[in-house]
């Protein structure tokens, strides 16, 4: 048993969207009492920070309805399903952005919102970046600015709130980290 896991006894499915599915599970907690989970099932997604050969950080500043505001973002996309995560990293590199990357990292992967959503990103580095001449389309609903930012910009832009999630609040503290080594 895995330390403070919860069983599952019985999974009600609410609602099977394009991208999320949401469920109501029914659990026993470790001391035998019983609760309710709503949970997210998200395919996963992969974030690129990408660094331009003259040292800057390649973001788009899109509008994010969930949140009613434009927010600066590293580029990041969903997995499809059987899709390896280095293959969305180089869609969404390039379709987002417009670049290439001739180096691809794998950094890490971690969990968004693991209290009610099962979404893990998988976040890579992506150097030695080129121009895509005939560059894949954005989706059709998907609108973008691009932006290339220093350190200090984009340091700012967390600090004022233009940058306001978390994957990309913390690919600039990795990527200030690598300024010191």
């Amino acid at each position: 048993m895995k330390k403070f896991e919860e069983k599952t006894t019985q999974t009600t499915s609410i609602y099977d969207g394009k991208i999320v599915k949401l469920q109501v599970d029914d659990v026993t907690l470790p001391n035998g009492k019983s609760a309710k989970r709503e949970i997210i099932k998200h395919p996963g997604a992969v974030a690129i920070i990408a660094i331009t050969n003259e040292g800057k950080l390649v973001m788009v500043e899109q509008y994010r309805k969930a949140l009613e505001r434009s927010i600066v973002e590293i580029p990041a996309g969903k997995l499809e399903i059987g899709e390896e995560p280095i293959y969305t990293a180089r869609r969404e590199l390039e379709e987002e952005t417009g670049y290439g990357a001739h180096q691809f990292e794998y950094l890490q992967a971690f969990a968004t919102s693991p209290g009610f959503a099962d979404e893990v990103i998988h976040l890579f580095v992506g150097t030695d970046l080129y121009q895509i001449e005939n560059r894949a389309e954005l989706d059709e609903d998907e609108f973008v600015e691009l932006l290339e930012v220093s350190l200090e910009e984009a340091q700012a832009m967390v600090a004022d709130g233009r940058i306001y999630d978390a994957k990309t609040a913390f690919a600039v503290l990795w990527f200030a980290l690598q300024q010191d080594k």
